[in-house]
């Protein structure tokens, strides 16, 4: 009996021992990396970016001034005339007889005046005589007058008819680029009726579509940048020119034409543009990212990093607007500082972090 007592007590002196001995371990405290970005307060300025297109200011519809049947065509799309090239031609052979006719109708008008005018001589003569009597020399009188009438007007149908002779070619007024064509040989047009296109190259613009929701950055546009496709990093001055007044019926869009103020060689008649429209609002906004933003009770803050005690705190900030992936800081923010911008809804107050920069996000 007494030697179990010993036993239980050098098992509970062994036990004391051996808990006296054991320590607890602390956990390990785990400093969080943050993404972060530093504030960066600018002027607002709002911009708006457009796909466009090159073309000529003015065009040239041209067409045969009277009708026929097209039996040449001398150019093709994309082609460059100068001032005066022979763009088509229409079947000859009925302005051929008209002018056949004209000068024939002419030759009888001659041939009539003239024997208005000998008889007249000849009466004028036996008037003097007192042959024939007052009536009679008017009669011959008016006779000479109607055929002089009628030679004015053969002579004038007989230059209408030339004219209409040389308009079975049509011709080009003005240098160019041929933009499109409405013909082929063998078709038959009327009067008036467009079968080239000419650009002009003089001058160019672009010309975007804008959504009925975006009219009001382009009636308050303060400064228009262009660029080519074929050479994105440079940009030409622009100004809107017009506004089209109504939208297009099938896409429901804006037509906004933009006048070039810069001239380059490598711009061309056809070319794809960026055309970049910036808008200018009074005061001054940081832009951070969307995710940077933490709901406080219901008002938009942000975490602020302090780079003294590498812990973050949180800041109320006033929001000026929401963009697609962005948000504009009014005020709360100062410039310089440092903001967490992914990971906010992970962090409390006083919480001590460490930076991580985007490559390494990137890595992971």
């Amino acid at each position: 009996m007494k030697l179990n007592k010993i036993y239980l007590f050098l098992t509970l002196f062994i036990l004391m021992w051996l808990t006296g001995c054991t320590q607890e371990t602390p956990p390990k405290t785990v400093i969080r990396p943050v993404l972060t970005q530093q504030v960066e307060i600018k002027e607002n300025w709002r911009k708006a970016t457009y796909a466009g297109e090159i073309e000529a200011r003015y065009n040239m519809a041209l067409g045969f001034r009277i009708g026929g049947k097209i039996v040449e065509r001398f150019v093709e799309v994309g082609q460059i005339v100068a001032p005066g090239t022979l763009l088509a031609r229409l079947d000859p052979q009925d302005s051929n007889l008209q002018l056949l006719n004209a000068e024939g109708g002419l030759e009888a008008a001659k041939a009539e005046k003239r024997k208005a005018e000998l008889d007249l001589k000849r009466y004028n003569k036996l008037y003097k005589q007192k042959m024939i009597s007052a009536a009679e020399h008017l009669r011959f009188s008016n006779i000479m007058a109607i055929a002089e009438a009628r030679y004015t007007q053969a002579r004038a149908n007989l230059d209408v008819a030339r004219n209409q002779s040389s308009y079975t070619r049509l011709y080009a007024d003005k240098g160019g680029v041929i933009v499109s064509l409405n013909m082929e040989v063998g078709q038959v047009v009327i009067a008036g009726q467009t079968v080239v296109n000419v650009a002009l190259p003089d001058e160019k613009e672009v010309v975007i579509a804008v959504a009925e929701n975006r009219l009001n950055e382009v009636h308050n546009a303060d400064e228009v940048k262009i660029s080519l496709w074929v050479n994105p990093s440079k940009f030409y001055k622009g100004k809107i020119r017009e506004i089209s007044p109504g939208a297009d019926p099938v896409t429901r869009t804006y037509t906004v034409k933009i006048s070039l103020l810069d001239d380059d060689p490598l711009i061309q008649l056809g070319m794809t543009t960026t055309v970049v429209i910036i808008q200018k609002e009074k005061g001054k906004v940081a832009k951070l990212p969307l995710p940077s933003i933490y709901q406080q009770q219901g008002k938009p803050a942000v975490w602020v990093y302090s780079t003294q005690t590498s812990t973050v705190h949180l800041q109320q900030v006033k929001i000026e607007e929401y963009l697609f992936n962005a948000v504009l800081i009014r005020s709360g923010l100062k410039n310089g500082q440092i903001v967490v911008i992914a990971g906010v809804n992970k962090l409390h107050e006083g919480q001590k972090v460490r930076l991580m920069d985007k490559s390494q996000d990137s890595d992971n």
